[in-house]
């Protein structure tokens, strides 16, 4: 591999998913400080949007963290962080409507969310051993071991690939139900989606390093074959 490529490779590993988390917290520290013209909290918020699509058997608990806010399927519930749950923000009801836009797709039966569960098993086998394998491969010279090792790491991509279209669907879903139930203004609009954006990025970042870490091991895959 050349300089030049060499310096495009460690970008793209680096410095893009570097970017993509600068502009979350940029974001999120920037909106979570002006309040939405509701003043509902996000608890509200998500309580709200669940009850307006007769969504009744999933529950709006807190958690600790910063920004780790997330739907588990498991348990239908929808946990927000503590700033989010109790705090009145723009960004906090983003995130709140986001989160149950996951809720709306288990709801839903929603196509790519079902395929992402179904992937998790063997996503995270492959994420976990496949550089092993790979390496095993490189090490002792041995293409199809190294084959095996893609094979495995292309189930992790794959996650990553189809977490796109859930996440994407999910924040549109958020930003049509917090401006029909009236949680934000129409000037509010662009704050709330620079917030739900700026999370995007961070998924498409995690999407871009994986596909050219892959891509980067089936080139050395082929030059192993051909030598």
């Amino acid at each position: 591999m050349g300089l030049g490529a060499f310096l495009i490779y460690f970008a793209i590993l680096l410095i893009i998913p570097m970017w993509a988390q600068m502009r979350v917290k940029s974001a999120f520290k920037k909106y979570s400080q002006v309040r939405s013209s509701s003043g509902m909290t996000g608890a509200e918020v998500a309580r709200k949007i669940l009850n307006d699509n007769g969504i009744y058997d999933v529950t709006v608990e807190p958690v600790k963290g910063k920004l780790t806010d997330h739907y588990d399927p498991r348990s239908k519930t929808v946990r927000l962080s503590e700033s989010n749950y109790y705090g009145n923000s723009v960004a906090g009801a983003a995130v709140a409507a986001h989160e149950v836009g996951h809720a709306m797709q288990d709801a839903e039966d929603y196509a790519f969310l079902r395929f992402r569960h179904a992937l998790v098993p063997i996503a995270n086998f492959g994420s976990n051993t496949a550089i092993f394998v790979i390496i095993a491969g490189m090490l002792l010279t041995i293409p199809e071991l190294m084959l095996v090792g893609i094979v495995f790491m292309s189930a992790a991509v794959l996650f990553q690939l189809v977490t796109l279209p859930v996440e994407f669907n999910a924040s549109s879903r958020a930003m049509d139900q917090v401006v029909s139930i009236g949680v934000i203004r129409n000037d509010e609009e662009r704050e709330t989606k620079k917030v739900l954006n700026a999370a995007a990025l961070t998924y498409v970042a995690a999407a871009v390093v994986a596909v050219a870490e892959l891509i980067r091991f089936i080139l050395m895959y082929f030059v192993m074959r051909d030598e």
